[in-house]
């Protein structure tokens, strides 16, 4: 990594190098005047002036007044901001006696200017692409507890709540909780965890303080921002030292589980602080510093909807009596460990027959395995240097803790997670060069799913506790019990002795299996368990180089901007989640090994312009990204916006992206109950064969049940007799896995954006079709062995006894691996959102999102899972001053039934609505404003996703002591 640095270094050098001559000084203009209301001709204090395209500005104080006093050169722009008025413009081409501006009130935002739709400053009425923004305004007055979970009534966006601490925001389908499609920017950092493969949501982003606007782009914007962005992206961006100066303090309290359903009443709290600051008698320098601290009680997922019911074929669908509570093969919700992957088969004699019964472990629920209480410490500081009026200099470090749970191929705990940043970027009116890196650090954070099942196996091996299973279940049967209640007889029998929850023998056996990064467990030669472990130890380093640069004037025939970035992941191998490739396969699970490095460089070009008097933009871009795993990938786009009339803008777009897959999809090596994840490089494949010598296990799901169903019906036939009969063995289906490829998306776009009658209406729809191809996700397939244990073709007479479920751990080498879908998945949406400022400043507004998919004719090898309902409807009303300083928002939403697939559970997720609100008081003469607020007011308990935490009220009071000082 020293190179690279060190080209970096240079890089900066030579920018600073070719800037010298312009550190020339300017002459000291001084400027002053009044700033008024327009109608009501009322002073309004604290407008923001500053020099557009400069660093230079000031405030008006509480007469309304402002003077500014600077090194300018004429003629300059004078910029005029504030919340609720529209921006105003003002040259100043000489000097000359005190300027009186006047404001204009407005109470619909559409003429904001965006960035994050063409990587330039541009009006986002004439954006190319949907984009939604909130800006400083938005945040103050929005009903949510912040402004992050704000995010969730914005017009296209569907966020997926993990805990009280981790949001993840999605757009346009295909939702996961650790959403790879989905990119989050703070200040140009990518914010992903890179092992955990997920933005951690706001964990180390901006505070409320500092967060200066955040825009939300859905759909794919791959073609400008490369990897990880072909759902879309949200760029927050924090606010600048030179600009928002002085002391600010945000206090909050609040309280949720007010139910006590699933834990008591409890309180959330928190704090943050912000100082920023000019240095110097010339204030080129200047640097800012935020803390933060959440504590809390988390949600609580504990929805017990079993998704192996008796009727499934995994079950017992011979016997309709096994329903409901008297199920042994029931794999529930929110308990660990029961999973059909661990079930076991239990045979004896009923009803004159020799039966098969499958039967899993117990598990434990996930109220006994997590954490209750979560925290999130934040802290940034960055220092700026100002070499002219149009070129900075800036060093910035992030650092961020969490805990929370979070839901990848299983229920994560995290507890003690950071992850820092550090960052350095030389920026001038037209370039960008920036580097950075992010350091993480998984710290005591566990599966619940290995937990779960190595406190099970503490108690026996499946095959020990299977054999005092079915003694207890031949002796209850005998003794005339029911078969139902003889299966719960069996359990508890076959139970006893095991570490129960509340228990000190439970807490110490669960911080041994949590202090143990080894997932595999097993018995020793004399039978005893070996404790297997489930902790989860990852860390990483992402290095980051990018650079853009808009050539503007310099090129005659259209606006041209030019960029190119390089990014390196650097994995700590720890020998069970990611492991050292280098090393035989016997050894791959110790820790330790050389570091496994993940790369991924690429640029673009994008040209813009103006033609038919300026009323048609067209915007072409060419992206090209090269990972060393693939071939180059080209990510085009083409973008057209025409301006029919004044403000009635139409917009179309097509583009082209691709995704490659992140670390855990490519590099992953971890065993899971007696299931290894992995990812899909043919690099991890060496020597295991699972992509082209396997069965998938679906397939193996329906032979097995096809053999019990043989056996049942013709008494005195094996199993494997049964198995090698055609009809049966041709239910196995060979898996022929492709190696890994990135997934690719062919995205179009047409949409319309107008405000009307005065600015008091506003409308922006969007419409979409997008086409994912190579889709990346999760097969589980069997390699089977023989009965040494050496590997077998598929298809032989060996193989097919391999895949009968009495030899499933003997004979089988299991895999979830990470693969690419064989069909093309077609999906399509469209969004409308109004506004109305209908009386003096009350607004009401609310949008309306719909999403589905086409169905395809053959079923695929996985479950893609698109994982996002049909309609959700969002609405607001609110006036931010209803009378002098007191404001007020309410916003209500509603979403439809949709039906949730994944690999560690699927079902159904109702509908719900919630109504969000807030009112607020400004006390300027403490310069303090108090909120009083509640998410989910009225308690509606609803999930977001399966097996997701039950969300239900939280209420609370923010205060916010603003001593900033706008310059």
């Amino acid at each position: 990594m020293r190179h690279y640095y060190a080209s970096l270094w240079l890089l900066l050098l030579l920018v600073l190098v070719s800037a010298a001559p312009a550190l020339a000084q300017d002459p000291i203009i001084a400027i002053s005047g009044t700033i008024r209301d327009n109608n009501n001709h009322q002073p309004l204090p604290g407008v923001t002036v500053s020099v557009k395209n400069g660093a230079v500005g000031t405030q008006s104080d509480a007469n309304g007044a402002f003077a500014l006093k600077e090194r300018l050169r004429f003629p300059f722009t004078l910029v005029f901001s504030f919340i609720g008025y529209e921006t105003r413009e003002l040259q100043v081409a000489s000097a000359s006696s005190r300027l009186q501006v006047s404001l204009e009130s407005k109470s619909v935002l559409t003429n904001e200017v965006v960035v994050s739709a063409s990587r330039v400053e541009e009006s986002r009425l004439k954006s190319p692409v949907a984009i939604e923004k909130l800006d400083i305004r938005a945040i103050k007055e929005t009903p949510a507890p912040s402004f992050y979970d704000a995010l969730e009534n914005v017009k296209g966006v569907q966020m997926t709540t993990s805990s009280l601490t981790f949001k993840v925001p999605n757009t346009r389908g295909f939702n996961i909780p650790n959403n790879f499609r989905f990119m989050q920017l703070v200040d140009g950092v990518d914010m992903q965890a890179a092992t955990l493969g997920v933005p951690l949501g706001n964990a180390i982003g901006p505070t409320e303080l500092d967060v200066a606007s955040v825009e939300i782009t859905p759909g794919a914007a791959s073609a400008l921002y490369g990897m990880n962005a072909i759902n879309g992206m949200a760029n927050l961006t924090t606010k600048s030292p030179f600009t928002y100066q002085g002391l600010s303090v945000y206090q909050k309290g609040g309280v949720n589980h007010v139910d006590g359903i699933d834990r008591k009443p409890s309180l959330l709290t928190e704090s943050a602080v912000r100082w920023a600051q000019t240095i110097g008698p010339d204030q080129r320098w200047a640097y800012k510093v935020n803390l933060s601290y959440l504590q809390g009680t988390d949600w609580l997922a504990n929805t017990q909807t079993d998704q192996n019911p008796q009727n499934l074929t995994t079950a017992n669908p011979a016997f309709p009596e096994l329903s409901g509570r008297y199920n042994p093969a029931a794999d529930l919700w929110n308990r660990y460990g029961d999973d059909t992957n661990s079930s076991l088969t239990v045979n004896i004699p009923y009803n004159g027959k020799s039966q098969n019964f499958t039967v899993t472990r117990t598990g434990y629920y996930e109220k006994d395995l997590v954490n209750s209480t979560v925290r999130n410490i934040k802290a940034d500081a960055s220092l700026h240097y100002k070499l002219t009026d149009k070129l900075e200099l800036s060093y910035g470090y992030r650092f961020g803790l969490m805990d929370g749970v979070f839901q990848r191929g299983n229920k994560i705990q995290l507890d003690g997670v950071t992850v820092q940043n550090h960052k350095l970027e030389l920026k001038g009116t037209d370039f960008t060069v920036r580097a950075y890196t992010l350091i993480e650090n998984t710290g005591n954070s566990y599966n619940l799913n290995p937990l779960a099942l190595n406190l099970d196996l503490q108690n026996g091996s499946n095959a020990v506790w299977g054999a005092k299973f079915r003694t207890a279940l031949q002796n209850s049967l005998q003794s005339g019990t029911g078969l139902g209640d003889a299966m719960i007889a069996a359990r508890a029998a076959a139970d006893a002795g095991r570490a129960e929850p509340g228990t000190q023998a439970f807490k110490d056996l669960k911080a041994q299996i949590v202090g143990t990064n080894n997932w595999d467990s097993g018995v020793n030669v004399k039978g005893a368990p070996i404790p297997g472990g489930a902790a989860l130890t990852q860390r990483s380093r992402t290095y980051h180089t990018e650079g853009i640069w808009n050539l503007g004037q310099r090129i005659k025939f259209a606006d041209v901007l030019v960029g190119a970035d390089t990014r390196v992941y650097q994995i700590i191998p720890d020998g069970n989640n990611f492991v050292d490739f280098s090393r035989p396969l016997t050894e791959r699970n110790q820790p330790g090994g050389d570091y496994v490095y993940y790369k991924k460089f690429g640029g673009f070009v994008q040209a813009s312009k103006l033609l038919l008097g300026d009323r048609l933009k067209l915007t072409g871009s060419m992206r090209v990204d090269y990972n060393p795993e693939f071939t180059p990938k080209v990510n085009p786009r083409i973008a057209a916006v025409y301006t029919v009339a004044e403000k009635h803008n139409f917009r179309a777009s097509y583009q082209n992206g691709w995704r490659f897959p992140s670390l855990f999809e490519a590099l992953s090596f971890v065993n899971n109950g007696n299931v290894r994840r992995v990812g899909g490089l043919a690099r991890v494949n060496e020597g295991l064969n699972y992509l082209q010598n396997s069965y998938t296990r679906a397939s193996i799901d329906r032979f097995n049940a096809a053999v019990n169903a043989y056996v049942a019906a013709n008494n005195g036939t094996t199993a494997s007799q049964a198995a090698l009969l055609p009809q049966n063995r041709d239910l196995l289906q060979v898996a022929n896995l492709p190696n890994e490829q990135p997934e690719q998306i062919n995205s179009y776009e047409v949409g319309y954006r107008s405000v009307l009658f005065d600015n008091k209406v506003s409308i922006d729809a969007d419409a979409y079709y997008n086409i994912y191809s190579g889709f990346l996700g999760q097969v589980e397939v069997s390699v089977p062995k023989d009965a040494s244990g050496n590997q077998v073709t598929v298809g032989s007479d060996d193989a097919v006894l391999a895949a009968v479920r009495s030899n499933r751990d003997a004979r089988q080498d299991r895999y979830r691996v990470y693969t690419n879908a064989r069909n093309d998945y077609h999906s399509y949406g469209s969004t409308l959102g109004v506004n109305y400022n209908f009386y003096q400043k009350f607004t009401v507004g609310g949008n309306v999102n719909y999403n589905s998919i086409s169905a395809n004719d053959q079923a695929d090898i996985f479950v893609t899972g698109f994982n996002t309902p049909k309609w959700a409807i969002n609405a607001s009303f609110g006036n931010r001053e209803v009378v002098r300083n007191l404001g007020f928002n309410i916003a209500w939403r509603r979403q439809s039934t949709f039906y949730w697939e994944s690999p560690l559970a699927n079902g159904r997720v109702p509908a719900y609505q919630t109504v969000d609100a807030q009112v607020n008081l400004r006390v300027p003469t403490l310069k303090t404003t108090i909120k009083v607020g509640g998410a989910n007011l009225f308690n509606n308990r609803y999930i977001q996703y399966a097996a997701g935490p039950t969300i239900g009220g939280l209420y609370y009071v923010a205060l916010t002591f603003d001593n900033t000082v706008l310059h």
